[in-house]
Parts: structure tokens; sequence; C-alpha cells
């Protein structure tokens, strides 16, 4: 029992100091810019492995240096409370669980139609069909997972990531969040930041950006590698529309 007993609290003591470094690395953050994140880190090591080199672009500017367009941009399509909200939307979580349900349950009939019309066809089956997974992850969240977190799965790193979020909305200011998050974001294969993506897409500095191509940036957020390659389909031109719509009403912090 005593060894027990021990044991327990090592692992407390552990977590307690993880916890620590998080909290100090976050208030840094306040003053200092961070290199680079864990996501980073894990891509750049991936591009290696795979290709012996990594081609990467990206560039540091204050926020001021930012377009104000794609800061209204990135809000109105990722997180439109951004402002208000003290870290995590519940609502946008809960809205997101209900339409991912829905998204499988819509898979799970498909697939058992295919099923019943492959039992009486000789031809190969097709690939089963996947739910569309939606998430409600504000921007703060985000910026936890990136900064410090792998892109797993699980009950404890969704755990450890609402702690972080707590961290950033507790130690730093709304302005701070944005200007990490909008420096270290992904926008393509080794491609990070609003100033590399403004370059690489637009031709132009992230300040200059205007509406339609701050639009069209935040659009490819959710899957910067997949929409990097058609950059201006008529699904990213279509959705920038609609975020395009919704920036006149953004609060910018």
């Amino acid at each position: 029992m005593k060894q027990a007993g021990r044991l327990i609290a090592l692992v407390l003591l552990c977590a307690v100091a993880l916890q620590l470094y998080f909290g100090l690395r976050v208030a840094l953050m306040a003053v200092v810019d961070p290199q680079s994140t864990a996501f980073q880190r894990s891509e750049a090591r991936r591009l290696l492995a795979a290709d012996g080199q990594a081609a990467w672009a990206q560039q540091w500017v204050p926020y001021e240096r930012i377009s104000p367009q794609l800061k209204r941009a990135v809000i109105a399509s990722e997180d439109a409370s951004f402002v208000d909200h003290g870290g995590v939307d519940w609502e946008a979580i809960e809205k997101a669980w209900d339409r991912n349900l829905q998204a499988e349950a819509r898979a799970a009939k498909l697939n058992q139609q295919l099923a019943q019309r492959q039992g009486k066809s000789a031809k190969a089956a097709p690939p089963p069909a996947q739910p569309r997974i939606v998430g409600g992850s504000t921007i703060t969240q985000q910026l936890a997972k990136n900064l410090f977190l792998s892109s797993e799965r699980t009950t404890l790193r969704k755990g450890q990531e609402l702690v972080i979020t707590y961290m950033l909305e507790a130690l730093l200011s709304k302005q701070r969040i944005l200007e990490i998050y909008l420096n270290n974001v992904e926008w393509g294969e080794g491609l990070f930041g609003a100033q590399a993506a403004a370059r690489h897409y637009f031709r132009v500095d992230a300040a200059q950006l205007s509406t339609p191509q701050a639009a069209r940036l935040a659009v490819m957020l959710p899957a910067p590698k997949r929409f990097e390659r058609r950059p201006a389909s008529p699904y990213i031109v279509g959705r920038a529309g609609t975020v395009a719509a919704r920036m006149p009403a953004v609060e910018l912090p």
C-alpha cells in the first residue's frame, strides 16, 4: 500500500510539474515570440523522413502588420465568438457533436445500402463512405494543440488541451493569442503563418491582403494541404464569398 501511495504521489507530482511547465511557457509568450510549435516540429520531421529535406516558409510579422481583413476572415470562418468566450465555446462543441452524429448515421446508412447492392452484384465493392467530421474547437484551442500537443484523438490529450487553453486565455490577451495563431497556423505543405501564405498565394505582404484574398486564406485553414492544390477552386471561391459577407460584423480584439 505504501508503494502504491508513493507511486500515486509521484504521478500527481509529475502532472503538477507538467502543468507548471506549460504555464511558464505560456507566460513567457506574453513577451517572447514562440520560435516553433509542436505541430511544426512534427511536420519538419515528417518531411525530412519522406523527402530528405524540408521545404519551409515562415516569417513572423507583428499584429499591426497583418491585414485587419485576414483577422476578420479567420475569426468569421473559424471562431465567430472569439472575442467573447473564455477559451472554449461549449455551444459550438455541442452543435459539432450533433452534426457529427448525423454524419455518422448517414455514412452508416449509405454503407448498408452499398453492402446490399454489392450482395446482388459481382463487381468489386466500392470503398466505404466516411462521415465528414467537423470540429468545434476555438482559435485558442487550436493554438493550444498546435503549440504543445500531438494530433492524436484521446481523452487525455483533449483534457490537456483544455487546461492549456484556459492558461492561454488567463495569461495572454486576445490580441496576442490571435497574433501567435496567425503567425504559426499551417497554410500548406511546409507553409506557416500569414506572411508566408500571403506571399505564396497572392505575392503580397500579409498587411496588404484584400477582403477576397483574406477570405480565401481563411477558408483553407481546415484542410490546407488539400486546398493548396486548387486554391481558386469553385468551392473555395464560393465559401470565401460567404465568409466575406460575415466579416463586417466581426469584432477585432
